[in-house]
C-alpha cells in the first residue's frame, strides 16, 4: 500500500503540462504539442524540455523579496544607481537571439541539443542573459544590469542545476575622441578607488597577442574600454578581449565573473555601428552560496520555512542548517543504447522522477565489453531530502522509476 501510494504521489508531481505530455513518459511516442508558461508549441525532434525545468520557468527566485538570489540582486543593483535595471524578459527565445545574434560559431557545443533545453527547433530556453543584448541595446538603453534565470542541462551534485540566476551589466558609449576620453577618465577614477581599498589586483595587459583588440576597433579605444574590465585572459563568443575574474576566498580561487568589449557585430546588429564598450555576467548562485554559507543549490529552491525565515531583503547572514538527514544510495547498471547517448539524457531522466529529492548522480564505472565493444555504465543515485528522512519504499519506488525512465525514453539494457 506504501509503495502504491508513493507511485500515485509521483505520477501527480508535475503540474502544468498537457495530458498528452504526461502520457509520452509512458510511450515512446512524442506529444504533437507542449504548453510552456501559458503557450502551445508545436514539437519537432529538437524537443527536450522536460517536465522538471517546465516546472521552474514560473518561480523567479530572482524576484522574490528576501530570498538570498533577489538580496544579492539588489546588493549590486544598488552600487550602479545610474544603470537600468532589468528583470522581466521572458525566458523562451529564439537560437538566433541566444547564438546567432551573438556571432557564436555555428558548431559551438552550446547549441547542441545535449547542453540546451529546447522547445522546438525555432524555440528554445535562454542559456545566458547575453541573449538579450541585440534587444536592450537596440532600444537605447547604453548602460543596463539585466538579472534574469537560465537554463542548461547539466551534471547532478551540490554545486550543479540546470536552473540558476545571471546578472549582466553592459555599457556602451561612442567611439568619437571625446566619448573615448571620458572613457578613459572613468577608468582612472576606478582605479583610483581600487587603490585605496584593501584589495590585493593581480592584472594582465589589457591588450595582447593572445586577447587581441576586434579588427574593426581602434587599439586604443579598445585598451581604454578593458581598462574598465579585468583580471584574467579568457575566450567568449560574444567578447573580444575578453576576461574573467577571480577571487582568493576560503583558500582557493573562485571564478566570479566573465567579462570583455563587446563585439561589434552585436551592436551592428542592434543598429549602432557607432558604439562600442563592455559587458560582464555573473552567476548568482556561486556567489550566494559563499555569502551565506548554503552548501547545496538544491535549497535556494526550497519552499521550506525553516530556509526561508532566516534571510530578510538587503541582509546577507550566515545559514544556519535545521537538517541533515541520512542519505539513501542506490546503483544501476546498464548497456548503452547503439544510438548517441550523452550524460546530461541520464541526469534529465533522473531529475524528472525525482527532482529535488536527488543529492548527486554519479558515474562510477565505465566498461567497454572487448569482444562486442558494446558499452557500460553503472551510476550511482544518492538521494536525500533536505525535510524529512527518505524512508526505503519511497527510494525503492523512485529507483524502479528511474529505472523505467531509462529503458523507455534512452534505449538502455539493464545488466
Amino acid at each position: 500500500m506504501v509503495s502504491l501510494l508513493l507511485q500515485t504521489r509521483l505520477l501527480h508531481r508535475f503540474t502544468g503540462w498537457t495530458t498528452t505530455l504526461a502520457r509520452s513518459c509512458q510511450s515512446t511516442s512524442a506529444p504533437s504539442h507542449i504548453r510552456v508558461l501559458e503557450e502551445t508549441y508545436l514539437t519537432d525532434d529538437y524537443t527536450n524540455l522536460t517536465p522538471s525545468i517546465s516546472s521552474k520557468l514560473s518561480r523567479r527566485l530572482h524576484a522574490q523579496k528576501g530570498h538570498p538570489i533577489s538580496t544579492l540582486r539588489s546588493l549590486i543593483e544598488n552600487h550602479f544607481p545610474d544603470f537600468a535595471h532589468l528583470s522581466s524578459l521572458s525566458p523562451i527565445v529564439t537560437p538566433y537571439q541566444n547564438f546567432d545574434s551573438l556571432s557564436f560559431p555555428v558548431d559551438h557545443p552550446g547549441r547542441a541539443k545535449t547542453d540546451s533545453y529546447y522547445i522546438n527547433r525555432n524555440t528554445m530556453l535562454r542559456t545566458h542573459t547575453s541573449a538579450h543584448e541585440v534587444e536592450v541595446f537596440a532600444k537605447g538603453t547604453e548602460r543596463w544590469l539585466l538579472t534574469a534565470d537560465v537554463y542548461r542541462r547539466d551534471e547532478i551534485d551540490a554545486s550543479h542545476y540546470p536552473v540558476f540566476h545571471q546578472m549582466e551589466g553592459a555599457k556602451i558609449f561612442g567611439t568619437d575622441a571625446s566619448s573615448i576620453e571620458r572613457a578613459e577618465q572613468e577608468s582612472q577614477q576606478l582605479e583610483r578607488q581600487l587603490a585605496a581599498s584593501n584589495i590585493v589586483i593581480e592584472d594582465v595587459q589589457h591588450i595582447s597577442e593572445t586577447n587581441p583588440a576586434q579588427p574593426s576597433h581602434d587599439v586604443r579605444s579598445s585598451e581604454v574600454t578593458a581598462k574598465n574590465l579585468k583580471w584574467i585572459e579568457a575566450y567568449f563568443p560574444f567578447t573580444g578581449p575578453s576576461y574573467e575574474v577571480e577571487v582568493f576566498f576560503g583558500g582557493k580561487w573562485l571564478e566570479i565573473l566573465g567579462c570583455g568589449v563587446v563585439l561589434q557585430s552585436t551592436l551592428d546588429r542592434a543598429g549602432i555601428p557607432n558604439k562600442m564598450g563592455w559587458a560582464f555576467g555573473l552567476g548568482l548562485e556561486r556567489i550566494a552560496m559563499i555569502l551565506y554559507s548554503i552548501p547545496d543549490i538544491r535549497l535556494f529552491w526550497s519552499g521550506d520555512p525553516r530556509f526561508l525565515s532566516q534571510f530578510t531583503h538587503d541582509k546577507i547572514n550566515v545559514f544556519k542548517p535545521y537538517s541533515k538527514y541520512p542519505a539513501s544510495y542506490r546503483d544501476v547498471s546498464f548497456w548503452k543504447p547503439d544510438s548517441d547517448m550523452h550524460d546530461n539524457d541520464l541526469y534529465d531522466v533522473v531529475r524528472d522522477v525525482a527532482g529535488d529529492l536527488v543529492e548527486d548522480v554519479a558515474i562510477i564505472d565505465r566498461f567497454t565489453h572487448p569482444k562486442t565493444q558494446r558499452r557500460s555504465l553503472t551510476v550511482r543515485v544518492v538521494y536525500r531530502s533536505f525535510d524529512r528522512s527518505l524512508v526505503n519504499d519511497e527510494v525503492n519506488v523512485l529507483q524502479s522509476q528511474v529505472v523505467s525512465r531509462l529503458k523507455e525514453r534512452i534505449g538502455v539494457e539493464i545488466r
